[in-house]
C-alpha cells in the first residue's frame, strides 16, 4: 500500500523574491506541481499551503476599494478567497505536470473550514499582523471605526493584528479521506483553513476573524486523515541551530524529545522555524514521521536521505 503524506507548503514559497503577480506565482506553482507529480506513484498525497502574502494582498485590495455599496469582505472570507486562488494555481500546475508525463491523475481543491475554540487564549491576545501598513494616526482611527486591534510592526509602521488560535478539527476531513481513497491528490486546509467556531447551543458553524498557522493546521489534518508522514516544505533544506552565525549547524535526525529540548532553550524563532518544528514534533509524538525540508530535497527527504527528520 502507498504511504499517505501531507505536504505543508509555505505561502512565501509561491512568492519568490516578493513577486506578487499572478503570473509570477503561477510559474513557481509549476515547479511545485512537477515535484508533486514525481511522488504520485509512491504516495497518497494531500497538499496544504500557507497564504500569508496572498491573503494580505487580498485584504489590501478589499480595504482600498471598499464602498458602502461594495464593502470589504471579512478576514475569514478573504482566507476562503485565497484558498480558491492558490488551489486553482496548484491544481492546474499538478494537472499539467501529469499531462506532460502522459498520465491521467485526478486533482481537487477542497475549501476547508478549520474549527477553533472560542475560548482559545489567542482571542485575548491578538498577535498575527495582516494587511497593509499605516501611520499611527490612521491605524488608530481605523481601529476605532472597525473594532480592530493594531500594533506597531518592527519599525515599519502600524498594522492590524488578529488572533492565531490552534486548530482542533477540520470540518471536511471525511470528504478529504474519501477523495484520497479514490486516488485523488487533494489540496486542503489552505492558509491554515477558514477559521470557524461552533455555536454553543446548536453547534452550528460560524466564521470568525482569525488566522490559523498553516503548519499547525496541516499537522492536525495529517493526524485526522491518518497520514504516515507530515512534511513542512520551507525555504531551506534543513532545520539549523545558530542559524546565520559561524556556529550554524544543520540538523538531520531528531527524536521528539531532542526537538523539544532544543525548543525549550530557544533555538527556534516564533515567526520562523518554531511552528514547523512544533508541528513535526507533535506528529512524531503521535507515531508518524515529521520532516522539514525544501522542495528541491523533498524526494530525498522522503527516502530518509535529506532534510530534518523527526521521529518518536
Amino acid at each position: 500500500m502507498k504511504q499517505r503524506i501531507v505536504l505543508a507548503l509555505g505561502g512565501n514559497a509561491l512568492q519568490k523574491n516578493g513577486e506578487a503577480t499572478a503570473e509570477a506565482q503561477k510559474k513557481v506553482a509549476v515547479e511545485v506541481g512537477e515535484a508533486i507529480a514525481e511522488l504520485a506513484d509512491k504516495y497518497e498525497i494531500i497538499v496544504a499551503h500557507g497564504n500569508g502574502p496572498q491573503v494580505g494582498n487580498i485584504l489590501i485590495h478589499e480595504e482600498s476599494a471598499s464602498t458602502e455599496k461594495a464593502p470589504a469582505m471579512p478576514l475569514e472570507t478573504a482566507v476562503a478567497m485565497s484558498q480558491g486562488q492558490i488551489g486553482y494555481w496548484l491544481t492546474q500546475a499538478i494537472n499539467n505536470a501529469f499531462v506532460k508525463k502522459g498520465k491521467n491523475k485526478k486533482v481537487a481543491t477542497v475549501v476547508s473550514q478549520v474549527v477553533v475554540s472560542r475560548d482559545d487564549p489567542a482571542f485575548k491576545n491578538p498577535s498575527k499582523p495582516i494587511g497593509q501598513f499605516y501611520d499611527a494616526k490612521t491605524a488608530k482611527t481605523l481601529a476605532k471605526q472597525n473594532g480592530w486591534t493594531v500594533k506597531e510592526d518592527a519599525g515599519r509602521g502600524w498594522r492590524r493584528v488578529v488572533p492565531s488560535p490552534k486548530p482542533i478539527d477540520i470540518v471536511e476531513k471525511k470528504s478529504i479521506i474519501e477523495l484520497v481513497k479514490e486516488g485523488v491528490i487533494v489540496i486542503a486546509a489552505g492558509g491554515g483553513g477558514i477559521p470557524v467556531v461552533r455555536t454553543k447551543v446548536l453547534k452550528r458553524l460560524k466564521g470568525i476573524d482569525a488566522v490559523i498557522d498553516k503548519d499547525y493546521a496541516a499537522e492536525k489534518l495529517a493526524e485526522l486523515v491518518k497520514a504516515d508522514i507530515f512534511v513542512s516544505v520551507t525555504a531551506v533544506p534543513n532545520v539549523y541551530i545558530n542559524f546565520g552565525t559561524p556556529e550554524q549547524k544543520a540538523l538531520d535526525q531528531l527524536t521528539a524529545k531532542e526537538a523539544n529540548h532544543l525548543k525549550k532553550y530557544g533555538y527556534f524563532k516564533a515567526g520562523s522555524m518554531l511552528p514547523k518544528v512544533e508541528a513535526a514534533t507533535k506528529f512524531a509524538e503521535a507515531g508518524g514521521t515529521g520532516i522539514i525540508t525544501d522542495i528541491d530535497h523533498l524526494k530525498d527527504a522522503l527516502k530518509g536521505k535529506a532534510g530534518t527528520i523527526v521521529t518518536r
